[in-house]
């Protein structure tokens, strides 16, 4: 999960995220994010770095149809949801584990959402954005999941597969 490109990240933190793509796919997890209809984001990136290191992919995207910014996607799920909440929460909600980059309102939405499911959270470190803002806090006093801080993309993979496989299992 990450910022969109209106929100203008740096292309150092594009690499992060493409690079944390990379990892997942190198650790035999799918990659799921939030496919874009109109502007390029970190979740796509991580998209390209997914499918460079031979990974399976899929893309969450708002609306009807198909047709998404990311061209290498495996899988695009089209959820008639509107941005905002209604895709964030098909996103989430298939997810074992969410890793987020930066990110702005929508990100917000989607670790909010992952808190309040107890599905873990890990944040790159150093990102900007709500991932910093959020690193190593608890979203409220029920402390349900603290937000995870690590400070590379082959962190952020290994922790959010550790963590998942145990969410998993729980959830089973």
């Amino acid at each position: 999960m990450g910022s969109a490109a209106d929100l203008k990240y740096s292309k150092d933190i594009e690499r992060i995220a493409e690079e944390i793509g990379y990892e997942v796919a190198k650790k035999g997890a799918v990659l799921l994010f939030g496919a874009e209809k109109d502007f390029d984001s970190l979740s796509t990136a991580a998209c390209r770095g997914a499918k460079r290191g031979g990974g399976l992919t899929v893309g969450i995207t708002y609306g009807k149809g198909l047709a998404i910014i990311e061209k290498q996607v495996d899988v695009v799920i089209a959820t008639g949801l509107e941005r905002g909440g209604g895709r964030e929460m098909a996103l989430v909600l298939s997810c074992d584990a969410v890793i987020a980059v930066s990110g702005g309102s929508g990100t917000l939405t989607e670790i909010a959402i992952a808190y309040q499911a107890n599905i873990p959270v890990v944040v790159m470190k150093g990102t900007g954005g709500w991932s910093d803002r959020l690193a190593g806090e608890y979203l409220d006093g029920r402390k349900r999941i603290i937000i995870e801080e690590v400070a590379t993309p082959h962190e952020a993979a290994r922790r959010a597969i550790i963590l998942g496989k145990k969410y998993h299992n729980r959830t089973l």
